[in-house]
């Protein structure tokens, strides 16, 4: 791209062939459209339907699902397809829920051209002509006014006291003045090119007249477009972890086939009869309900979240959220309240009279909307000290009519301050003089304190001086307030002779609730990083206030970041805490950085400027008030109240949302190496017949695949999960513990069924009996084992026996199912069961309520274990 900032005005309309008075004619401009396009942005080509659900069914776990239905209706010759179709109907459902989630980089896009102004004051044929925006060209002569927005790049020509407002392209907090007079380096940053206008931001004060220089994909905002298209969605932490069950269990039921089946051939057992076992108990150990628990989990999650004003756009974001390391945010507008608010003044004793002044030297409109509750429009630093005003019952409107403007000198960078004159009810006339305190204090001879007005002496001079310095330290915007009171009416403003009154220092400030959200990240073991567009001493000084910056810490600015390679920023990524005058291109940097550390990266931010890197995050984060449609479009969950605690609420609600996904898995997969352990042992050790049959292996995985599963997803967030360090992306699903765990179980649920089935053989000596209690047992010690697993480490008598409602209603559910299959005469004979006599459902109820009692020692015996460990030596 051209560099036009570094060209004087006159330089840059030939080298785009244009006219200052007169513009381009008609032909030209014509000519050009066909050459550069129209200024809008490229629209991604939207995939088909069909491609779509194509990608949805190329995930290994619905791959696994649909094989699963296969078998079972090839084991149950076609006749029964009630599994087959539960398989094909949780399919078609996660395919639904994917499917409707929008392509966010074309909402991102759309949102962008929404953005553009859609008509421009434009010179063509020397004539001043409104026109589409979007049929601006490179060279067009534009005019623009407070208010317009600013329809493509371009350098300004001429210019009048003009400000505009960047803070959705480079974070910059406040207006920035605009100059058509100056050069500047190559190497000048986005938010410091003076003399360029940006595409997409607000004319806040002033007039211009430029010349466009960049239109569509070449404008800043469009290169931004660029690598929201050009980034890809990554996989979320939760997809991985479920492809990784999903190939560990296709290896698993592979392996269960073949060593079935081929024990029952090597042992002369009949080779259909052990292939439609060895299918049968492949189709039950996969955990087919897992993928509807995962969506149901995630669904409630979001519901949970939206009560919290969190809107989240992709259903595995708020459990993404929940393994974060890193949350990068930007400043203005998210970790501050996007307003210059007056937090300082000195001296304290003539406040008063230093805002009454302040407000009268303003351009502030003063509003009021349908509730009577006041609206101040008007530039920023302005508007902070009406609104302080306001709030010590000093009125603008009421001042103004009282001390009605004359005349004034308006505030130009040159002058570095403003000043009007009113007249006073007194028939005399007050000069207000407000601006930069070195210029405004080598203009005042006196000074106003509690006695009167004094002369300014030199040592007052001084602590002025140093006051306005600490302020200044502080990143405080400084200014100063005089005035002058003259008997009659001055013929021109005489700001000299002047009475100092006060300084005054205003800052974005850090938005209340988020000092303490900060806290909770870092005791939750996530690193606070801020990044912005905004000036290093003012993001420190924030930042320091907000505990993000910490002693040892590093600040580096845009420029820093281009000395430094990839290589270097991804060595030195852990010691830097703040990010100060950097692009869109170095947010992308930052964020890349982070994640070739194996770091799960949040974003939040809600400007323009923030859009690709909220995108390039593992979780994006826009804010719902402040923040841009773009950032919007480009996020995956959105704070509607602009609430950056809610981000924390969401890091719990999604670690939450994992510790139940992984007590489900660990409940089906407890339970089916049950199953296999049953069927297994009783082939290798030659039972004379086999426990189950695979009509009871499949209602077993009806019944125990279901509704528990789906209840242990909507247990309560433990409390201490806000207490461990996030888990590592490179952490296996199934680590050491858990395997451990899930093997222990797993053989007990087996030995437990084993037991029973032996009790009916060898003691009962009756073959149907055995089945018939190994069956019950199987499925009843499921039901009761599904409490067991509500948690971890704590017993089930301290977290509740009967406060998961889920949980109880899905045991009651499946007792009364299982004993309609156990005594109902009609079922009795589908199922191959016996009625049981009462010893043999005593021995039953015994065998089954037994994972309760042995998982209780064991949560007992760990938490010893744990103790003797944080015990000191």
């Amino acid at each position: 791209m051209n560099s036009f900032y570094t060209m004087e005005a006159n330089e840059v309309v030939r080298k785009l062939e244009s006219d200052k008075e007169c513009g381009l004619s008609t032909k030209e401009g014509e000519k050009r459209r066909l050459e550069y396009g129209l200024n809008e942005m490229d629209k991604p080509r939207d995939k088909s339907l069909l491609l779509r659900i194509l990608a949805q069914l190329k995930d290994p776990m619905i791959l696994l699902l649909l094989v699963a239905g296969g078998l079972s209706i090839f084991i149950s010759g076609g006749e029964d397809v009630l599994d087959a179709c539960i398989i094909l109907v949780i399919v078609l459902v996660n395919t639904c829920i994917s499917i409707s989630q929008e392509d966010n980089a074309q909402k991102a896009l759309k949102a962008l051209e929404e953005m553009s102004s859609p008509a421009a004051n434009v010179l063509r044929d020397g004539k001043i002509q409104q026109m589409e925006a979007k049929l601006l060209v490179p060279g067009e002569v534009i005019l623009l006014e407070a208010g317009d927005y600013v329809p493509a790049d371009a350098r300004i020509l001429q210019d009048s006291q003009l400000q505009t407002d960047e803070s959705a392209m480079t974070g910059e907090s406040l207006p920035v003045e605009k100059r058509a007079d100056i050069t500047l380096p190559s190497n000048t940053a986005l938010g410091d090119r003076s003399n360029m206008l940006i595409a997409g931001t607000v004319v806040t004060a002033g007039r211009a007249v430029a010349i466009v220089t960049e239109t569509g994909m070449q404008t800043q905002m469009g290169q931004i477009a660029k690598l929201i298209m050009k980034e890809e969605g990554g996989k979320t932490p939760l997809q991985e972890k479920m492809g990784e069950i999903s190939k560990s269990l296709s290896f698993a039921c592979l392996c269960i086939c073949a060593v079935l089946f081929g024990v029952g051939v090597w042992q002369h057992r009949p080779m259909f009869d052990m292939l439609m076992m060895a299918v049968s108990l492949a189709v039950a150990a996969i955990p087919e309900g897992l993928s509807a628990v995962v969506t149901i989990v995630l669904a409630l999650g979001v519901q949970r979240m939206a009560k919290q004003n969190v809107i989240i756009k992709k259903l595995p974001a708020v459990e993404t959220l929940g393994c974060a390391n890193v949350i990068c945010s930007d400043k203005t507008g998210t970790l501050t309240q996007n307003k210059m608010t007056v937090v300082e003044h000195y001296p304290a004793d003539q406040f008063k009279q230093m805002m009454t002044l302040a407000v009268l030297c303003n351009h502030t409109r003063v509003e009021y909307n349908s509730n009577k509750k006041p609206v101040f429009i008007g530039e920023a630093t302005e508007r902070a000290f009406v609104e302080k005003a306001h709030e010590h019952d000093i009125f603008k409107t009421q001042l103004d009519r009282e001390t009605p403007l004359i005349a004034e000198n308006a505030f130009d960078s040159t002058r570095k301050r403003m000043s009007t004159l009113h007249k006073q009810g007194d028939g005399k006339y007050i000069l207000a003089v407000k601006g930069a305190p070195e210029e405004v204090l080598k203009r005042c001879t006196y000074v106003a304190t509690t006695q009167g007005v004094i002369s300014l002496s030199k040592s007052e001079r001084q602590r002025i001086q140093s006051v306005n310095s600490q302020m200044a330290h502080r990143a405080l915007r400084v200014l100063a307030v005089a005035y002058r009171v003259f008997s009659v009416r001055p013929n021109h403003l005489e700001e000299e002779e002047l009475v100092f009154v006060g300084l005054a220092g205003m800052i974005d400030p850090p938005r209340q609730e988020v000092k303490k959200a900060v806290m909770q990240c870092i005791h939750a073991g996530i690193k606070p990083v801020m990044i912005t567009g905004d000036h290093k001493d003012t993001a420190v000084a924030i930042a320091k206030k907000l505990n993000i910056f910490q002693t040892g810490d590093i600040a580096i600015t845009g420029d820093g970041l281009d000395m430094l390679s990839q290589a270097m920023l991804e060595e030195e990524i852990e010691k830097i805490s703040v990010y100060a005058r950097v692009s869109p291109e170095h947010k992308m940097r930052i964020i890349k950085a982070w994640q070739a550390k194996k770091q799960v990266v949040a974003m939040t931010g809600d400007g323009v400027n923030d859009a690709p890197a909220l995108k390039a995050a593992d979780i994006g984060c826009a804010m719902g008030v402040t923040g841009t449609d773009v950032a919007k479009g480009a996020a995956d969950m959105i704070l509607m109240d602009d609430d950056f605690s809610r981000a924390v609420s969401a890091v719990e609600e999604g670690r939450g949302i994992y510790a139940n996904i992984k007590k489900s898995v660990h409940y089906l997969l407890s339970c089916n190496i049950g199953e296999v352990m049953t069927v297994f042992v009783a082939t290798l050790f030659r039972f004379p017949q086999l426990p189950l049959n695979p009509v009871q292996l499949l209602w077993l995985n009806l019944v125990t695949d279901s509704l528990p599963a789906l209840a242990l997803g909507m247990e309560r967030t433990e409390h201490s999960v806000m207490e461990d360090k996030p888990r590592k992306t490179e952490e296996h699903f199934f680590n050491r513990t858990f395997s451990v765990r899930l093997a222990w179980q797993g053989v007990m649920v087996g030995a437990l069924t084993l037991l029973a089935y032996c009790y009916g053989y060898y003691w009962v000596e009756d073959g149907e009996v055995a089945n018939t209690m190994a069956f019950a047992t199987l499925t009843l010690c499921q039901l009761f084992h599904a409490y067991d697993v509500r948690s971890e480490s704590q017993s089930i008598w301290k977290v509740g026996l009967f406060t998961n409602k889920a949980m109880n209603k899905a045991f009651v559910v499946g007792i009364i199912l299982q004993l309609s299959v156990l005594l109902v005469p009609q079922l009795q004979m589908i199922f191959s069961v016996v009625f049981l006599d009462m010893s043999e459902w005593i021995v039953v109820a015994i065998l089954a309520i037994a994972p309760i009692p042995i998982c209780e020692c064991a949560k007992w015996f760990n938490r010893i274990q744990e103790k003797t460990k944080k015990r000191p030596a």
